[in-house]
Formats: structure tokens, C-alpha cells, sequence
């Protein structure tokens, strides 16, 4: 038979809790503090790391070859720069030690000082008392450097492991515009929007996220540009997060984003550093996470989804021109499935006589209704979309195209689809890959289903509903506290200069009224440039 243990009270739960939380904080708090002896340090470094871990090294050494000054430094192999310790620690510990004056011997109460002074020649050192801060500088990559009667640590910049280079944004391509992209590293990121933005009010703020990945973020913001209130608010979010661990952006985005069941995205992601600097300069927040190659933008409002950076590099006709056709596109990706379910399930009146004759005689062999017909061929194309993803690189795009091709024909010889369901089909799939960005276009992925089932529905009618529904949840959103579809509602005559086509530069000298920046003017009018002829 179970035995069941019986229970205990809510009082006497709490009470163990309390007293198990006070065990473990007397036992962290032995742990943190670095102890003069040497050996205590390494046991209790063992104890935090693991003894047996394969890739922990502990160098012990004498400094300046005298055994009462015992070390020893503390790396993780594949972290650590090798060269780096052994030429600028090691080797600079071991060889030379020395007092001010040369005639006086060294003693263990000036070592310390005068190692900072002379022999460690690193770029970065810092000092803690704390065992658990020396071990997440390991952890990071540094070097913990332990001297046997000192209380303090030594933490040297030592990190030197393998990254991916620099290379050119996979997700967001464009034909005029920068070629560098984000890596997974958070120091070449942070140097590649250094580079672009050489303004001293850039300000750089650092956060650890992560109970046991302990991953660095790096949040950027332009000082006397971005908003105050912005600014705390996503420290204030940030600083909120209770988790495990963080792998990637998106752990970050969806904890800190404004409502978690909406299909929009109200945080912006993007790989590129030319497109993090435009937004900088409008007054938003930029995070960057290390191990991610995917910057965030907060906050982020409807229109910045379907525009591109290359629509400033430009000239305003063209990106205007490109801009109207990326908004075809989406309305083209969420509405032509829909739409034939609704003209030829109820509305066949409103379609012309030669167009549905010729529509009733492709369907004239196909024994499904619209609505199974049109989502029959959906569902294979996600399906193949989503393989074609996950398969090896060069395979992938021809197995995508030969699929669909083969299936499509198929399809239509067998008598299952009609041939105007596959060309509908096939425009919408080019049409959702117009929109720059991918959460945008998944989102109207997404949201062509409902769509669909509810044309098959009531028709029309349905669509006008669903549709209704859509731009009423759009209304009540928010993007750290600015309205999601701005500069529409509520109105902003200026920034609509920039929404659905791209004025001239010159026509707009301040920066978007929706995010609420603290300077608001970008140039002067009269000196914009762009005379009719000054030569």
C-alpha cells in the first residue's frame, strides 16, 4: 500500500522555508568571502566549479620566483586567451618583482600595490572580495588571479574565444545599404554601433539576466534624445525578469513586451546595426543580448514593420514607390485566400460572367467546397515552407520550389484543387515574403487562417468582422506606453510624412512626435540643402 506523508501547516511550511533560506544565506555568505589562504580560495573555487570540471585550469605560481608569494590564476579553457595569460600574467608575475626602492625588500602588505603599479600589464583589471563575482569574471572569460595572504581577487581581461566574423545580415538583405550584420557577440556588437554612432551622449547600460546563464545585456540610448521615462521603464522591466536562464532576444522580448497574447509584435528585432542607429537617433532604446545576433527596438509601432532602411537610402520617389508595394503585398498575403472563398462560396454574383465560367469549369472536377480546398493548399504550403527551412542549405530552396512545382501540378491534374486556387496560393506565399521584416510576416501567417474560416463562414460579411476585430485589438495596443498604430490614431500630421510613402529628408527636420523624444528636431529647414540649381 502508498504510504502518504502527512501534511503540515501553512505556519509550519512557512517556517521551514524561512529557516532553510537562512541556512543557505549563512553557507552563500561563507562561500562569497575571499579568504587570505590560498588553498581555501582554490577548494572553494572547486567547490562553485566542480572539481572534475574538463575545461577549469588553475595555474598555481610564485610571484617573482619567491615561494612566499604563492598564486594562482583562475581561467576556463576555450574562454581564455592562452597567449594573454601566459606572456602578460604569468610570465610578468613570475619574473619580476619589485619595490619602489630597489634597496628595500618587498613585503606582503605592498604587493598588492605594487603589482597594479609594475607587473600586471593588462588593459582591464579589476579587484573584489567576493568568491562569487571572481567566479562569474571566470565565466565571462577573465582570469581570477588569487595571491596567498590577500583578501581581494584580481580580475584580468582575458577573454579570447572563437566568434563567428562579421558577416552580411542573413534575414534582412537589401540591394543599397551596409553589408555588416550582428554576431553572437556582445562586445563586436556593441563596437559595430560604436562605429556608426560616434556621438559622446550614446550611453551604454549593462545588465545580467539569468540565474545560472548569467547573460550580459547591453541596452542603448541616446542621452538628451530617448525619453527619460523610457529609459526606466525598460531598466525597470529588464530588472523585473526572474528566470533561469536566457539563450537568446527573443527570451527577452516576449518577458518584457506589453501583452503576450497578441499576434503584432510590439518590439522591433533586426540584425542590422544601420537600422539599430536610425532608431537610436529617433529616440528609442536598443537591447542587445549576448549569444544573439538579433538586436531589439522599444518601442515599435505598426508602420515600422513594413519599412525598410533602404527605403532611406533612396531617393524619396523610390522608397515610396517600394514602400506602397510591400503594403500591397500584405494586404495581398491576408485577404486573396479569403476572398475567393467568399466570391465563390457566396458572393458569385459580384464576380463577371467570362471570369466565372471560367472559375466553375476549373472547379468543375474538384469534390472539396472552397474553404477545404483553399485550406488543403495552405496547410501544404506552411507545411513546405517549414520543411524547406529545416533541410541543409543548398538542398532546402530546391526542394522548395521542385515541391511545390510538382505538388501544384499534381494537384490540379488529379482534379483535387482548381488551377486558380493554386495561382491564389502561390501569390500569396511571394506576396508574405515582401514584408522586411519576419515576425510581421508570419504574424499575417498567422492571422490568414481566421481570415479564411471566417470568408467561409458568412462570406464578405465575415471577413469585414474579422477584419473589424483585428483593427479594434490593434487600437488598444501599446509599445511601452505609445499607441501601436500612431501616427494615425491619434494623429500626427508630421510623422505622417514618414507612415505610408517617404517624404524628402528635407521635409522632415524633427524626429517622430509619437515616441516623445526629448529633442525633437533633427536639422535645421532652411539648411537641409537641395537647391533647384547651385551650379
Amino acid at each position: 500500500m502508498h504510504k502518504f506523508r502527512k501534511g503540515i501547516k501553512l505556519k509550519e511550511f512557512r517556517k521551514q522555508k524561512m529557516l532553510k533560506e537562512a541556512a543557505d544565506r549563512k553557507i552563500n555568505a561563507i562561500e562569497d568571502k575571499i579568504d587570505a589562504d590560498l588553498d581555501v580560495n582554490i577548494k572553494s573555487v572547486q567547490k562553485i566549479l566542480g572539481k572534475n570540471t574538463g575545461d577549469l585550469v588553475i595555474r598555481r605560481f610564485n610571484i617573482g620566483g619567491k615561494e612566499n608569494f604563492a598564486a594562482a590564476a583562475v581561467f576556463i579553457d576555450g574562454l581564455a586567451d592562452k597567449a594573454i595569460i601566459d606572456e602578460y600574467i604569468i610570465q610578468s608575475l613570475e619574473l619580476d618583482t619589485r619595490s619602489e626602492d630597489p634597496t628595500e625588500p618587498v613585503t606582503q602588505q605592498d604587493l598588492v600595490e605594487l603589482l597594479k603599479k609594475y607587473s600586471l600589464t593588462i588593459n582591464e583589471l579589476s579587484e573584489t572580495n567576493e568568491m562569487r563575482k571572481a567566479i562569474r569574471s571566470v565565466l565571462n572569460g577573465d582570469t581570477a588571479i588569487f595571491i596567498d595572504g590577500n583578501e581581494q581577487a584580481f580580475g584580468a581581461n582575458t577573454k579570447g574565444w572563437e566568434h563567428r566574423t562579421v558577416d552580411e545580415p542573413r534575414s534582412e538583405a537589401v540591394v543599397r545599404g551596409p553589408r555588416e550584420g550582428f554576431t553572437e557577440t556582445l562586445r563586436v556588437n556593441t563596437a559595430l554601433v560604436r562605429l556608426r554612432l560616434k556621438d559622446p551622449d550614446l550611453r551604454v547600460k549593462n545588465f545580467t539576466v539569468g540565474e545560472r546563464t548569467n547573460t550580459n545585456i547591453a541596452v542603448f540610448y541616446i542621452d538628451g534624445v530617448c525619453e527619460d521615462n523610457l529609459v526606466k521603464q525598460v531598466e525597470r522591466r529588464i530588472n523585473k525578469i526572474e528566470i533561469d536562464g536566457i539563450v537568446g532576444s527573443g527570451y527577452i522580448e516576449q518577458l518584457i513586451e506589453d501583452n503576450h497574447w497578441s499576434p503584432f509584435p510590439t518590439i522591433q528585432n533586426t540584425e542590422r546595426p544601420d537600422k539599430v542607429v536610425g532608431n537610436l537617433l529617433e529616440g528609442r532604446v536598443a537591447i542587445l543580448v549576448d549569444g544573439s545576433p538579433f538586436s531589439l527596438i522599444a518601442p515599435a509601432i505598426f508602420s515600422q514593420f513594413y519599412q525598410s532602411p533602404e527605403d532611406y537610402y533612396e531617393r524619396f520617389w523610390i522608397g515610396s514607390f517600394v514602400r506602397l508595394i510591400r503594403l500591397v503585398s500584405i494586404f495581398l498575403a491576408l485577404f486573396a485566400p479569403s476572398l475567393y472563398i467568399a466570391f465563390t462560396s457566396f458572393h458569385p454574383e459580384m464576380i463577371p460572367s467570362d471570369l466565372a465560367i471560367a472559375i466553375a469549369a476549373g472547379r468543375a472536377t474538384v469534390p472539396f467546397p472552397s474553404i477545404v480546398e483553399a485550406l488543403l493548399m495552405e496547410v501544404s504550403l506552411e507545411i513546405l515552407r517549414e520543411a524547406s527551412v529545416r533541410l541543409p542549405g543548398i538542398i532546402g530552396p530546391t526542394i522548395g520550389i521542385v515541391g511545390a512545382l510538382v505538388i501544384g501540378q499534381a494537384a490540379v491534374q488529379a482534379g483535387l484543387v482548381s488551377p486558380l486556387m493554386v495561382i491564389i496560393v502561390s501569390l500569396t506565399a511571394i506576396a508574405s515574403f515582401a514584408s522586411p521584416s519576419y515576425a510581421a510576416s508570419i504574424t499575417i501567417r498567422l492571422l490568414r487562417f481566421p481570415m479564411m474560416i471566417a470568408a467561409g463562414t458568412f462570406g464578405l460579411y465575415g471577413m469585414m468582422l474579422f477584419l473589424l476585430g483585428i483593427l479594434l485589438h490593434v487600437c488598444t495596443l501599446k509599445s511601452f506606453g505609445v499607441p501601436y498604430i500612431s501616427p494615425v490614431s491619434p494623429s500626427h500630421f508630421t510623422d505622417m510624412k514618414d507612415f505610408v510613402w517617404r517624404a524628402p529628408l528635407q521635409w522632415m527636420p524633427k524626429r517622430p512626435i509619437t515616441i516623445g523624444p526629448d529633442d525633437e528636431k533633427r536639422m535645421e529647414p532652411d539648411k537641409s540643402g537641395g537647391g533647384k540649381n547651385n551650379g
